[in-house]
């Protein structure tokens, strides 16, 4: 992939078909599972360290959702770009697999399409790592930043996205609060979506954000939301940035009241890409939350 510097991700992947796409997947090291479910506009780059880390002892397994990364990048004619597809597609790459048991982990949309995975498939799951996401309605009465708005509502905001790469760009900034991104990770973020045509998911993505019952992603958001109750004894790991411009303090506190028992770690200087400002401690949370909770193989 052009501007794609491989010291940062040295690896080539794999591939499968699903809606009569290629969905492209990491799969790296050998041990228990982890799951690990990106959001947008980020692909499975955002979890490169995280790889780098577990893989040694861990199968790390890292898909790129249709449209992002390096997955196939179709048009609407040919595949749907909605929640209930993306849970799909994962629910497809975890049975081609033929994976019994796993830790999910989960980061932006990565959370409403793995919990909403999850709650499918709720004896497959043994533990959870929760970054800055949701799995549930917007609990701040479907209020959304003004920029999602603009993207999510408006023709400019389609035309920014797609002719300029504004989400993909903007990110880079916008998302880190702790430090500046380096020109090489910045450019591992962008790669994919280098034209118009490559862009087509970091929008629908956003014009897929479920504020009422008309939208067509509300129905799977409320099964991935009604879900989360099979969870409450699950040993459950939450990594949050509190200077999300998104998924903000009613967010996590919507997760500790469904997951009391969860254990919380709050970073007050991080954004919403909190594993990129907080990547060693956070990295170094994870080893020790799995330490804390070890599964069959650690």
């Amino acid at each position: 992939m052009r501007g794609l510097d491989p010291a940062l991700y040295p690896w080539d992947g794999a591939y499968l078909g699903v809606h009569g796409h290629r969905l492209h997947y990491l799969d790296e090291g050998a041990g228990p599972p982890v799951l690990m479910v990106h959001g947008n506009p980020t692909w499975s780059f955002y979890y490169r360290e995280l790889v780098k880390a577990l893989s040694p002892s861990h199968r790390c397994i890292v898909p790129d959702h249709i449209g992002c990364g390096m997955s196939d990048k179709p048009d609407d004619d040919t595949y749907d770009y909605t929640l209930e597809s993306r849970i799909d597609d994962l629910e497809a790459l975890v049975e081609h697999l033929g994976i019994e048991r796993l830790t999910l982990v989960v980061h932006d949309w990565g959370g409403a399409i793995g919990m909403g995975w999850a709650a499918r498939n709720p004896d497959k799951v043994e533990r959870l790592v929760l970054l800055n996401t949701a799995a549930f309605a917007n609990p701040r009465d479907q209020r959304i930043p003004a920029s999602l708005w603009l993207v999510r509502n408006t023709a400019i905001g389609s035309l920014l996205v797609r002719g300029l790469n504004a989400f993909s760009e903007g990110a880079t900034r916008m998302a880190v609060r702790k430090r500046k991104l380096p020109r090489n990770v910045k450019q591992g973020y962008v790669a994919p979506y280098a034209s118009w045509k490559d862009r087509i998911a970091t929008l629908r993505f956003v014009q897929d954000i479920p504020l009422g019952p008309d939208d067509k992603a509300w129905r799977a958001l409320h099964e991935a939301s009604d879900g989360i109750a099979q969870f409450r004894e699950t040993p459950a790991l939450i990594c949050w940035g509190e200077r999300d411009f998104v998924f903000d303090g009613p967010f996590l506190a919507e997760w500790e009241k469904r997951l009391p028992d969860a254990e919380v770690r709050r970073f007050p200087d991080a954004g919403h890409y909190v594993l990129e400002d907080e990547r060693d401690a956070i990295i170094e949370a994870i080893e020790a939350f799995f330490a804390k909770h070890p599964v069959e193989g650690e």
